[in-house]
């Protein structure tokens, strides 16, 4: 029990005295760019998923995407 008690009080002296924890303006610009970067992503998958169109639904899938209609087209 002793040394739990040993882990314990070292472990609070670390993260109060030992780690550096970001200030709320980092934290808020730390966030901002993971928010954008998600949104970015996000917009590229949508992106391919549209234009490669909905794979492995069979023929009587309404969408194939955006080749997918380009090929209907030209045949």
């Amino acid at each position: 029990m002793a040394s739990f008690k040993t882990y314990l009080s070292e472990s609070y002296n670390e993260l109060m005295n030992k780690v550096s924890w970001p200030t709320w303006k980092e934290l808020q610009s730390s966030a901002i760019i993971v928010l954008v970067s998600a949104l970015i992503i996000s917009v590229i998958v949508f992106l391919m998923d549209y234009i490669f169109g909905v794979q492995n639904m069979g023929d009587d899938s309404i969408w194939k995407g955006l080749l997918g209609f380009i090929y209907k087209f030209l045949q």
